[in-house]
């Protein structure tokens, strides 16, 4: 990803995410656990969120096909100390928010899938063409 994507991407993010009470930070990820992006999280950490996680989003996609759940929305992992909301962002990425247990569900779920819709509109945008100069 060009600093271009992912200065677009941290925006977006924050924009979003920012509003959270209790925010901790946020990745973006391939579908295959790859990290496309993170947000107040450390490199190494994020790298290994993401890898975690998509096995997470993973199994609960097979989960709903097993029983024609249709497409997965939303999963939130509560944790003695934190929350884990996992989004999937177009049809190429998930966006994993993680926050205290000071946030507010709905306001988390709400932000997070706010988030991970502008990231998959962002995503889903082809990039133009250039145009050869004369």
């Amino acid at each position: 990803m060009t600093t271009t994507q992912n200065d677009a991407i941290y925006s977006i993010l924050d924009n979003n995410l920012s509003r959270i009470a209790g925010i901790q930070g946020a990745v973006l990820l391939s579908n295959d656990g790859l990290k496309l992006s993170a947000y107040m999280l450390e490199r190494d950490q994020a790298e290994r969120v993401a890898a975690a996680a998509s096995g997470i989003a993973s199994t609960m996609k097979a989960i709903s096909r097993e029983i024609d759940g249709g497409g997965v929305i939303r999963q939130l992992v509560e944790m003695e100390d934190r929350y884990l909301c996992i989004v999937g962002c177009g049809s190429g990425s998930t966006l994993i928010v993680v926050a205290s247990r000071k946030a507010r569900l709905g306001e988390l779920g709400g932000e997070t899938v706010r988030a991970a819709q502008a990231l998959g509109e962002w995503l889903g945008t082809p990039e133009r063409a250039q145009t050869p100069t004369a």
